[in-house]
């Protein structure tokens, strides 16, 4: 259990998918370019399996915008989006309607 002061430490914030690719040598992992507003990140995930790259263009997602970056196959993820486990993979969470890029969530 964490106390509410440690769960504000965690920057949740809206974004939106501006491109996204494969990643090359992995069945599950793309690579999305994704905005906060005023900045652009770079972001891993590995929702392959049940997203094509051309689905996410425009979509809406929440990610963790203050983790600290990591390296993935050699490539650096600059944050994390939140899923929802399935039988049948990653559940993107996304608002139920548009708001600003980098907004955050409370």
């Amino acid at each position: 259990m964490i106390n509410y002061e440690q769960f504000q430490q965690t920057e949740l914030r809206a974004a939106t998918i501006l491109a996204t690719e494969r990643i090359e040598g992995s069945g599950k992992l793309l690579r999305l370019r994704v905005s906060l507003g005023e900045e652009e990140r770079q972001i891993l995930a590995g929702i392959g399996k049940r997203y094509t790259p051309e689905e996410l263009i425009g979509r809406q997602i929440i990610i963790v915008a203050n983790l600290e970056p990591r390296m993935l196959m050699g490539l650096e993820s600059q944050g994390m989006l939140l899923a929802a486990d399935s039988p049948d993979g990653p559940v993107l969470l996304t608002p139920d309607q548009a708001v600003p890029p980098g907004v955050r969530i409370k």
